[in-house]
């Protein structure tokens, strides 16, 4: 512990998270090396994602320092799962006493730190503040709400999320920051590019196949996500495979093994992937198929074209500026959405020009930072 420092914990649990952290990481260390007022910071994972493919590998290729602290609570229901990281984290928190903790997005990680942060009098900073899909069946969409209502400083990425707080009453709490996925992107992307060998690996040729994962608990039922397979037999062939980095969990929804689903000429089932590995993929990908909020804007950022495997989206950003296509599970809107992106001329994208004007300049990770320290030095 350095004598006088600031003590920040970041809590971090799940893959969009070790992204979301990464920048906040540089950004800490570059304010230290500048000699200003000294920041301890310590990274707590609460093991929400414990598998090595979903969770060591990022903090490798985003050079993470490894977790202070692994609360190792595991899988489980929301409720024990939420319970157990309440009870671990909250004791960590009693002993350490840190001046301010820093949560992430939408996970279960994310309410349990900023409960205990607020019931034990710890200023909490949400980054990714005043996301909304205005879809109550999603948990994620309880933890955005609960968390913003009892958080202290709302970091909000987009204009678009400023409004919505603004809506709820939260303005005098918000603050206009950018997107730290953003700054993740811009970071990593040339290294992906240096270093990634996916496409070799697996044989791929750009802009000949399309990237698709599948992880919501809304989406992951067999019949869905069959049917969806199935049906992409109408577009897939020699010139569009389908990689489809495979969730652990959605392994089991398979009437086969992987390996042995070969009902879908061009689909290609793999083990998931690394985050260097994913940006090349999706660079090169015709487009993408997806439920997850941070592909959707990945692909966004890197100007490949996106289907929305949901029926509404917390990135409305990336809908509005025609980069995205609201399908949902339904197999035949699925269909005629890739038909429609195969439509278009290879390259006739430029989504990254509209990027700025919704995300900020790609050093949101440093603004939170710097901002954070100025109120908690105020306040010294």
């Amino acid at each position: 512990m350095t004598p006088n420092a600031i003590r920040l914990v970041s809590i971090v649990g799940a893959r969009p998270q070790f992204v979301k952290l990464a920048p906040v990481c540089r950004a800490v260390d570059r304010h230290n090396q500048a000699g200003q007022s000294p920041i301890d910071h310590v990274i707590v994972h609460t093991g929400q994602h414990y598998d090595p493919e979903l969770s060591d590998v990022f903090f490798e290729e985003l050079e993470i320092p490894r977790a202070d602290v692994n609360l190792a609570v595991g899988s489980g229901a929301h409720g024990r799962q939420t319970g157990r990281m309440l009870e671990q984290f909250e004791n960590h928190v009693l002993e350490s006493r840190p001046d301010a903790l820093i949560v992430y997005g939408d996970t279960n990680s994310t309410i349990a730190g900023a409960l205990v942060g607020a019931k034990q009098q710890v200023l909490v900073a949400h980054v990714e503040a005043g996301l909304r899909s205005f879809n109550r069946q999603m948990p994620e969409e309880i933890n955005r709400i609960a968390t913003d209502h009892i958080s202290d400083i709302l970091y909000a990425p987009t204009p678009t999320a400023m409004r919505l707080l603004k809506g709820e009453g939260l303005e005098a709490r918000s603050v206009l920051s950018g997107d730290v996925n953003f700054d993740a992107v811009l970071q990593h992307a040339e290294l992906a590019r240096r270093k990634s060998s996916a496409l070799q690996s697996l044989g791929l040729r750009p802009k000949t196949y399309a990237v698709l994962t599948v992880h919501r608990s809304e989406n992951i039922d067999a019949g869905k996500l069959i049917d969806l397979l199935r049906a992409l037999r109408k577009v897939t062939g020699p010139d569009l495979q389908v990689v489809f980095p495979i969730h652990p969990r959605t392994v089991a929804l398979l009437p086969v093994p992987p390996e042995q689903f070969v009902e879908v000429p061009g689909l290609r089932i793999i083990r998931p992937v690394g985050f260097l590995d994913m940006l090349q993929l999706i660079e090169n990908a015709r487009m993408v198929m997806t439920d997850s909020g941070g592909l959707q804007k990945e692909a966004f950022f890197l100007n490949t074209p996106c289907i929305t495997l949901r029926s509404e989206t917390e990135w409305t950003e990336t809908v509005e500026l025609g980069a995205n296509v609201l399908t949902g599970m339904e197999a035949e809107a699925v269909v005629a959405a890739v038909r429609g992106w195969l439509d278009r001329p290879v390259g006739a994208c430029n989504f990254a020009s509209d990027a700025p004007q919704a995300f900020g300049e790609g050093h949101a990770a440093e603004f939170i930072v710097d901002h954070l320290m100025r109120r908690l030095c105020s306040g010294r």
